[in-house]
Formats: structure tokens, C-alpha cells, sequence
């Protein structure tokens, strides 16, 4: 069995991240596989030294014929057996590129669509119920789609995302901002960029009831800011300079050590309007850290349910607060509970299983 992923771009989304580990990872893997591009990236370079086999092709433009007919040689020639898609609008391209030749195609959705009920998206529905399987990164978001989109359930899948959990074996170096944190002091963080799907908001409203406690503290919020979203990032600065925070929270933007940042502090916050996984959760856990998060139906999912993480309800951050002070005062308890957890959680959401599970799929549309 052969197959090739067809991707938009190699830039550095978490996308893109997530199949650079399975790119890195192809000896786990019992398949063989290609990657083919439409854009390069920043990612580029890290992808062809994997070792496996890239392809570079453009279309001239949206519908461009001659990209069909280029993209339907290179499957022949390559003999691909199944073709996987990160994007809707790569999945049309593979499905107009192999029509006729008994390639199968596959589509992940990794993330939600406009959640606006009465509004679908075209793209999205018209290569959903042609293409051979759907996948999606949570149950949650998978019924979520099955419903709207009434799609067949017997041409779905979830499949989790999986990490590459070796870069935290190899982290030891403390980031530069951390040393400059009194040892004291209590270190926190939130790991994400500043855009739709996330609400730091929130959980600079459980820092100024923190600070009001008189809980000595920093906070580092590590992730860029979306230049099509600015006001998010902004919002929080703002909020955080007119409740006098400027001391104790940091914006300490992309990082390329979060590994190195996870393993160096007290606790994780995190808070999500509509997240469809959850791979910095996931990491913070990994890490061995204890973590809060709201309540929101995929973190309930890839916590079991809170056994893994701490759960405190959605837009609450005087419940957030509530939660945060138990573990204050039971922090031995909370470190060896993470700790736990830590081995737990590398189990069910480790690169290894991604592609084992992966492969699973791959099998079932033979069968």
C-alpha cells in the first residue's frame, strides 16, 4: 500500500507539524508514502530531509486543467494507492485528478467550520459525500459534522492527533525568561496563538483575581499574534495594562522551546471556544504538568473526561480561580498526580499510535 499526502503549503501550522513527525516517523510506519505540495514554506527544508520521496506542483490557477492531468501521472507513475488530504480544496483536486483510476481518497478535518448552524460550508459538503473517508481529530467534532453535513456514518473516522514525545526526552536547557523569574515566584503559562478558536481572554480575567488574592506570580502567554486577528492579541495587552498586570504577564510570543518551557514551570492554563483537539494540552500534560482547562466537550474528550487535567466550566474564571487555589494548596498532591497522568497520556496520543491507527483506517477502505 502506497500513499500520497497532498498538501496546500509548508508553512509552519500545527498541521503541517503533526505530518512532519509522520514524515519523520516512516519507519513505524507499514505503508509507504509520498508528499506532494502545491506551495513551499518555512517547513520545506525540514520535510525533504526527512528522506522521503516531495513533488513540487503548482496549478496556474484554481481550476487548472493541465494540474489535473500533471497530479493524475505522478499518482499512475508513483502507484498510489490512496491519496490524503489535509484541505477541502485539495480534496476536490484529488477527486477530479483520479477519477477513473480507483485511487482511494481520504480527507482529515482538522478543525470546525463556521458553527453557524444555518450556514454550510459548499467546499466542504461537496467533497464529503464523494470522497471515500472523512476523518476527524475528535468524536466531537466528527458528530458534529456527521449532523450538519448528515454525512454516512460508516464513511467516517476519528483519528487523534499524535506528537513525537521524544523532544521532551531531550530538553533540558531553562528558556531565558524563566531564569529571569524569582525561583519563588510561581511560573504559569498558556500555549497558543492568538486567534479564532482560543480566549486568553478569559484567563486574563482569572489573573487579575489571582493577583487580587496576592499570589506572586508570572504568566507567559507563548504564541503569536494573528495579523487578521490583532484586536485578540491587543484586547488581552490592553486588559492586562488597565488592571495593572504588566509586572506578573508576559507576552512572550512564538517560541520554538515550548518543550523546554512546559517541562520549567508550576502550571498550564488554558481556555478554548472551539478548539478540535488540543495538541498543546496534550503536551502540558505530557510534560507532566498540572493543567486547567474549561470544560468545553473535546478537552472532556481527550482528558477522559478530566481524570487527566483539571476541568473548570467554560467563560468561568472565578470557578477557574476556585480550581487554581485548590491545587495551591495541594501542590505535592497535583505535581504527583501529573506525573501519572504524564505516562498516561504519551500512551494514547504518542506519533506511533497516530500512524498504527492511521494505518487501521488506510485498511478499512478495502474491506
Amino acid at each position: 500500500m502506497k500513499v500520497a499526502y497532498l498538501f496546500g503549503s509548508l508553512t509552519c501550522g500545527g498541521t503541517e507539524i503533526l505530518l512532519l513527525d509522520v514524515f519523520k516517523n516512516a519507519a513505524n510506519a507499514s505503508f509507504e508514502f509520498i508528499g506532494i505540495h502545491r506551495k513551499g514554506g518555512v517547513l520545506q527544508s525540514d520535510f525533504y530531509e526527512t528522506g522521503q520521496k516531495f513533488f513540487r506542483l503548482s496549478p496556474k490557477f484554481m481550476l487548472d486543467v493541465s494540474y489535473f492531468f500533471k497530479l493524475r501521472k505522478l499518482l499512475k507513475r508513483e502507484k498510489i494507492n490512496i491519496i490524503h488530504t489535509q484541505m477541502s480544496l485539495d480534496a476536490l483536486y484529488a477527486w477530479i485528478a483520479c477519477l477513473g483510476t480507483g485511487i482511494k481518497i481520504v480527507q482529515t478535518s482538522h478543525s470546525f467550520d463556521n458553527l453557524n448552524p444555518n450556514k454550510k460550508n459548499k467546499l466542504f459538503s461537496f467533497t464529503a459525500h464523494r470522497i471515500d473517508k472523512n476523518i476527524f481529530v475528535s468524536r466531537y467534532q466528527k458528530d458534529y459534522y456527521i449532523k450538519k453535513y448528515k454525512l454516512q456514518e460508516n464513511r467516517q473516522a476519528v483519528l487523534y492527533n499524535g506528537i513525537s514525545f521524544a523532544k521532551f526526552d531531550t530538553t533540558n536547557a531553562v528558556p531565558d525568561f524563566l531564569q529571569k523569574s524569582p525561583s519563588a515566584k510561581l511560573k504559569i503559562a498558556m500555549v497558543g496563538s492568538f486567534m479564532r478558536g482560543r480566549s486568553q481572554n478569559v484567563v486574563c480575567k482569572f489573573l487579575k483575581l489571582l493577583r487580587d488574592k496576592n499570589i506572586e506570580f508570572d504568566f507567559y502567554f507563548v504564541g503569536k499574534k494573528v495579523e487578521k486577528e490583532i484586536w485578540r492579541y491587543a484586547e488581552c495587552v490592553s486588559y492586562c495594562k488597565e488592571n495593572n498586570l504588566e509586572d506578573c504577564v508576559h507576552f512572550v510570543g512564538s517560541r520554538d522551546d515550548v518543550p523546554a518551557i512546559l517541562k520549567n514551570i508550576d502550571a498550564f492554563v488554558y481556555s478554548t471556544d472551539h478548539d478540535t483537539f488540543g495538541i498543546a494540552i496534550v503536551e502540558a500534560i505530557a510534560a507532566g504538568v498540572p493543567v486547567f482547562v474549561n470544560d468545553w466537550g473535546v478537552m472532556k474528550e481527550i482528558t477522559k473526561n478530566g481524570e487527566w487535567a483539571t476541568l473548570y466550566k467554560t467563560k468561568d474564571e472565578q470557578d477557574l480561580l476556585s480550581k487554581f487555589m485548590l491545587f495551591l494548596h495541594n501542590r505535592d498532591e497535583f505535581r504527583s498526580k501529573a506525573l501519572e497522568n504524564s505516562c498516561k497520556i504519551k500512551k494514547a496520543y504518542s506519533i506511533e499510535n497516530h500512524i498504527a491507527n492511521m494505518n487501521k483506517i488506510y485498511l478499512s477502505l478495502y474491506e
